[in-house]
C-alpha cells in the first residue's frame, strides 16, 4: 500500500493504552437492550433473559491471514468482523456484540489505527452489534487481530453441525470461489508492481471478485429468510476453508455421507471467465478457495417447496447414509471422493 508521506503521523505513545483505546473506541454506540455495560470497565455486562448464547471469536495475523500492500486497513477492519459474524449467523443465531483486540507494532501509527477501527466501527453499524470491549498490545510481529462475537438464538432455533439426515438436502447460499480467484488477481498485481512500481493495474474487469476477498459479508440476512420462510435447517456451517472442507466436517459430525453434483455449484460468471484466464478449474476453486463466507446447510426435503424458487438459496447435492462416504459428482456422472484440500493456516 503506498503511503503518503506527508500525512499526519502521530506516535502511538503520546496517547498510553487506555488514551488508546479512549479514542479508538469513542464513536461506539449502545444499541441493544441486553447490553448492560459496554467499553470502560473490568469486563462487559450482558443479560440474555432465556435466550442461549452464542460466542465465537478468529484471530487474523498479518502476511498469514491478510496482506497489507493491497489490503486497506479500513476493509481489514471490517472483515475481521465478518469472519467472526458469520460464525454466530452459521448457528442460526443473530450476533449482537464483539469484543475487538490488537497487537501493534510501532510501525503503525495512530492514524493507521483509525482506519482499521473506522472498518470496524461501519461494520457494527451495518450488521447491527455493539462494541462492548477488547484489548490493545504491542507486537513485534506487525498487527494481529482477535475479535470475539456474541450472539443469542431461541433454544430450539440453533443449528448445529451434527443434525443432517439420511435424504436430506444440501444446500449453499450465494456463490462460491470468488474469494479466492480475488485473491489470485490481487496477488499477481502485487508481483507486477514489485517489478515495476509505475504500472497502475486496471482492476475493473475483477471487481466482484475482488470485493469478495477484501470485503466479504457475512449472510445476516439467510437467517432472517430462513425464519420468513419457516425453515429451520437441520445442519448448518459457514464456507470460511472451502465447499469440501465444510461437507466433511458436516457429514463427520453427523456421521453421514453426501453427494454434491459439480452442476450445481454456484458459480459468478466473472469467477469462471477468470479460472480460464488462469487456467484453473473452477470446481476445484469452488471446493477448495474458501474465505467466501457463504452458508452451507442441510434442510429436509418436506422444506424444498419452501426454498425452490430462492435466488439466495441453491439445492447442490443430498445427504445419504455414511456407510455411502462422500462424493462429487462430475458433470461426466462419475463419483469422485471428496477430500479436504481448503486453506489450511497452519501449513504456512
Amino acid at each position: 500500500m503506498i503511503e503518503d508521506k506527508n500525512q499526519a503521523r502521530t506516535p502511538l505513545s503520546e496517547l498510553g493504552e487506555f488514551g488508546l483505546i479512549d479514542h479508538l473506541t469513542k464513536n461506539f454506540k449502545i444499541t441493544h437492550e441486553s447490553t448492560i455495560k459496554g467499553i470502560g470497565d473490568d469486563a462487559a455486562v450482558c443479560d440474555f433473559g432465556n435466550q442461549q448464547v452464542v460466542i465465537t471469536t478468529d484471530l487474523l495475523v498479518e502476511n498469514v491471514h491478510f496482506d497489507l500492500s493491497y489490503m486497506p486497513l479500513k476493509h481489514l477492519g471490517y472483515k475481521s468482523v465478518m469472519v467472526n459474524l458469520s460464525d454466530v449467523y452459521a448457528m442460526n443465531a443473530m450476533a449482537s456484540q464483539i469484543t475487538v483486540s490488537i497487537a501493534v507494532s510501532n510501525r503503525f501509527p495512530l492514524e493507521a489505527l483509525e482506519e482499521l477501527y473506522a472498518g470496524i466501527e461501519t461494520a457494527a453499524k451495518i450488521y447491527g452489534v455493539d462494541v462492548v470491549g477488547g484489548d490493545t498490545t504491542s507486537s513485534t510481529k506487525g498487527l494481529l487481530i482477535s475479535v470475539t462475537a456474541f450472539g443469542t438464538a431461541n433454544k430450539e432455533d440453533i443449528a448445529y453441525r451434527n443434525g443432517a439426515k439420511p435424504n436430506d438436502l444440501l444446500v449453499v447460499t450465494g456463490d462460491l470461489g470468488g474469494a479466492y480467484m480475488g485473491l489470485q488477481v490481487l496477488e499477481r498485481e502485487k508481483k507486477v508492481f514489485e517489478v515495476n512500481p509505475n504500472n497502475q493495474p486496471d482492476l475493473d474487469a475483477y471487481t466482484y471478485i475482488i470485493e469478495r476477498q477484501l470485503k466479504p459479508e457475512a449472510r445476516k440476512d439467510i437467517i432472517k429468510l430462513l425464519k420468513d420462510l419457516e425453515v429451520k435447517p437441520t445442519a448448518m456451517i459457514d464456507i470460511s476453508d472451502g465447499l469440501s472442507s465444510e461437507i466433511i466436517h458436516l457429514c463427520k459430525q453427523s456421521k453421514v455421507g453426501a453427494e454434491l453434483y459439480e452442476n450445481k455449484i454456484p458459480l459468478d460468471p466473472q469467477v469462471i471467465a477468470t479460472c480460464e484466464e488462469f487456467e484453473i478449474d473452477s470446481t476445484t476453486i469452488a471446493l477448495n478457495g474458501g474465505e467466501d463466507y457463504e452458508l452451507l446447510m442441510t434442510i429436509s426435503q418436506e422444506d424444498f417447496p419452501k426454498i425452490k424458487a430462492n435466488p439466495n438459496l441453491s439445492v447442490i447435492g443430498y445427504i445419504t447414509e455414511e456407510s455411502r462416504g462422500m462424493h462429487l459428482i462430475t458433470r461426466a456422472e462419475e463419483a469422485i471422493p471428496i477430500i479436504a484440500k481448503g486453506w489450511n493456516a497452519l501449513d504456512n
